[in-house]
């Protein structure tokens, strides 16, 4: 499993596969989003799993449980490492997107499947008056959680706050994809919820998504790889 995904947030991709080769990340694992993907279709992920890029397709499906299927198996021949689904649309529908994953597999090994909880860009009170949900985040997020892998979700897609609480409730094995990572003294940005890859792993993240920290940096080679350095050091520090 790749524990570190670079999030390919460009307009098409002609400047996405620049961007890659221009600062020499070659095969370095990457994500997928809706903009990109919307854009360009299928053939941006042939183009990049030909330049062995792992692939993270964050498209968050969130529909009725048949069109989420039909969808699913439709996505899996494209042999993707990790796809998602928005938790919200319910134990049914997630049931049903594992299902055409597996169906539509080329391969023995079929995409992670991980359901999105709460968007990192939220705050607690915009559950609260927006939503009208009126549980703490954190509790909210874990029921999520347990919802998704009672679903037979691989994971969920989290911020670094609420890791532990998963963790807790869902058991260690249960993937946690965190976004919102920056570099230490880095702008937030859009996003409220956020972390350094240091704090990230030991709250016990699985998976890093990190984004302009890499694709607005003046030199984005170093900066990937000062998020690498950090993630290893604490792995390293954990078997000593």
């Amino acid at each position: 499993m790749e524990n570190m995904y670079v999030a390919l947030d460009f307009p098409n991709g002609k400047q996405a596969k620049a961007f890659l080769h221009d600062n020499d990340l070659h095969g370095i694992p990457v994500k997928v989003g809706m903009e990109l993907f919307y854009r360009e279709g299928p053939e941006i992920i042939y183009q990049l799993k030909r330049q062995a890029h792992p692939i993270f397709l964050d498209l968050k499906l969130h529909d009725i449980p048949q069109t989420v299927m039909n969808t699913m198996k439709h996505l899996a021949t494209l042999e993707i490492d990790m796809v998602n689904v928005h938790a919200t649309g319910g134990l049914e529908m997630i049931k049903y997107a594992k299902e055409g994953l597996l169906k539509g597999s080329l391969s023995h090994v079929p995409p992670k499947l991980i359901a999105v909880t709460i968007l990192t860009s939220m705050k607690e009170d915009t559950l609260k008056q927006t939503l009208k949900i009126q549980d703490p985040l954190e509790k909210y997020t874990g029921h999520l959680a347990r919802l998704s892998q009672m679903s037979n979700a691989d994971g969920v897609v989290c911020s670094v706050h609420e890791v532990n609480h998963i963790k807790r409730v869902c058991g260690s094995h249960f993937l946690t994809v965190t976004p919102g990572i920056r570099l230490q003294g880095e702008d937030f940005d859009d996003q409220r919820r956020v972390s350094t890859p240091t704090k990230a792993r030991k709250q016990g993240a699985d998976v890093l998504i990190v984004g302009r920290s890499v694709t607005k940096a003046t030199r984005p080679k170093e900066a990937y790889e000062q998020m690498v350095k950090e993630w290893k050091e604490i792995d390293e520090s954990r078997s000593c």
